[in-house]
C-alpha cells in the first residue's frame, strides 16, 4: 500500500499575540480572540521564507525516515508565498537536501491547498510506480494587510511528507477532490497583500467545499465519523474546522490534536499538512485519519490515512509538532513584527 514513509514539521519560534495586533489598531482583543478562536500566531524571522522552512522540514523528514535523499525522485513544494515570481522553489530545496539531480521538481499554487496538491500528486506518482520516493511540502509565510482581519491569523510553518511503498507509517486508503470557481480570496500580480470577500469566505466557499469533500470521501470508503480516530481540516481560524467537524459528526476529541490554529495561526499551505503531522505524532497503529484541505478559488483535497505499526520506530527520531508549538518562543511587539514582515514599505518599494 502506498503512503507516507516519513514526515516532519517546522514551526518558527517567533510569535505575536492577538492583543498586540489589536492594540495597534484600537480593537478589542477579547472580541477578536473569541471571534477567531486564535490566541497568537507564528512569525518567520527576517531571514526565513518558504524555501528555508521547506528545507528544514524536508531535512527532518529525510533524517526521521532514514531515507537516502538521492532516492527521492520528485520534489514538489506547495505555497502561495514562493519567494520568486520566476524561479522555482523546488530546485533549491532538492539541491539543499541532496536529492538526485534527475528528480522531477515543480512548484504548486492553489491558495491554501497547494500543500495537499503536492501530496496528492506525489502519492499518485508512487502508486503508479513512476518513482520509489517522492517528497511533498506545504509551506507558507503568509501575509495580511495592516489592520485587515487576516493580520490576526496569517502565519508561517511547513510540513514535509515523503511518499513511498516500503514500510509506510500511514497508508492512504482513498483520495477525493472537490472544486468550483468560487472567488473568495485572491491576489493579483504585483499586489503585496491578498484581498478577500469577508463573510463570503464561509458558507459558499470554505464550508461548501470542505463538507462536500469530506462527505464524498466517507461515502466512497463506506466510513462514518465514528470510525476515525482523528480528523484534520484546513484552519483559516480556530472556529471553522470545529464547526465543519461538528457538522460531519466528529467530536472535539477527534479534532483537538490536529487543531493548531489557535496557537500558531493559519499557516496557509502548511495548515492541514501540519495538522496531519501533529496527529501522526500520537496516533496508534490502526487509527484512521481523515484530512481535508481547503484552498480559495476554490477547492478541497481529501485523504483517508491508516496508521501502521512502523510509526512507532520513526517517532524516536522526530521533533513533535506540539513540542515546537509550546517549546521555546520569542514574542514580538507590533513594531518588531512589522519590521520582520516588511510591512514598513517606501513608495519606491
Amino acid at each position: 500500500m502506498t503512503g507516507i514513509v516519513s514526515y516532519a514539521s517546522y514551526v518558527p519560534r517567533y510569535r505575536i499575540k492577538v492583543e498586540d495586533i489589536a492594540a495597534q489598531w484600537g480593537f478589542d482583543a477579547t472580541v477578536i480572540k473569541k471571534g477567531l478562536f486564535v490566541q497568537e500566531k507564528s512569525v518567520p524571522a527576517p531571514d526565513q521564507d518558504t524555501i528555508t522552512m521547506s528545507v528544514e522540514a524536508a531535512r527532518r523528514a529525510v533524517f526521521g525516515g532514514g531515507i537516502d535523499p538521492e532516492t527521492i525522485q520528485a520534489v514538489y513544494v506547495g505555497s502561495e508565498s514562493h519567494p520568486y515570481a520566476v524561479k522555482p522553489t523546488g530546485t533549491t530545496v532538492a539541491e539543499a537536501i541532496g536529492a538526485t539531480p534527475d528528480a522531477h521538481c515543480a512548484d504548486f499554487e492553489f491558495a491554501c491547498k497547494a500543500g495537499s496538491e503536492a501530496m496528492f500528486v506525489t502519492l499518485n506518482m508512487v502508486e503508479a510506480q513512476q518513482m520509489s520516493y517522492a517528497l511533498a511540502i506545504g509551506a507558507d509565510t503568509s501575509q495580511g494587510a495592516p489592520g485587515d482581519a487576516l493580520e490576526y491569523t496569517a502565519s508561517a510553518g511547513a510540513a514535509a511528507f515523503i511518499m513511498g511503498k516500503e514500510q509506510p507509517v500511514a497508508e492512504c486508503l482513498e483520495t477525493y477532490s472537490h472544486m468550483s470557481d468560487t472567488p473568495d480570496f485572491w491576489r493579483r500580480e504585483h499586489e503585496f497583500y491578498p484581498q478577500h470577500a469577508g463573510r463570503f469566505t464561509g458558507e459558499p466557499a470554505y464550508f461548501k467545499h470542505v463538507l462536500n469533500c469530506a462527505n464524498f470521501i466517507m461515502k466512497k470508503t463506506g466510513l462514518q465519523a465514528s470510525d476515525f480516530g482523528y480528523a484534520v481540516f484546513h484552519q483559516p481560524n480556530g472556529k471553522f474546522p470545529l464547526r465543519a467537524g461538528k457538522k460531519l459528526g466528529f467530536t472535539e476529541d477527534q479534532l483537538k490534536q490536529g487543531l493548531l490554529c489557535p496557537y500558531i495561526g493559519n499557516t496557509y499551505s502548511g495548515s492541514s499538512p501540519l495538522g496531519l503531522a501533529a496527529v501522526l505524532d500520537v496516533a496508534k497503529p490502526g487509527d484512521l485519519i481523515l484530512m481535508v484541505s481547503y484552498g480559495s478559488g476554490a477547492g478541497s483535497d481529501g485523504f483517508v490515512w491508516r496508521v501502521t505499526k512502523d510509526i512507532e520506530k520513526m517517532r524516536k527520531k522526530i521533533l513533535y509538532t506540539w513540542d515546537q508549538i509550546h517549546g521555546e518562543k520569542f514574542y514580538l511587539d507590533y513594531g518588531q513584527y512589522a519590521k520582520f514582515r516588511g510591512k514598513i514599505r517606501s513608495n519606491a518599494s
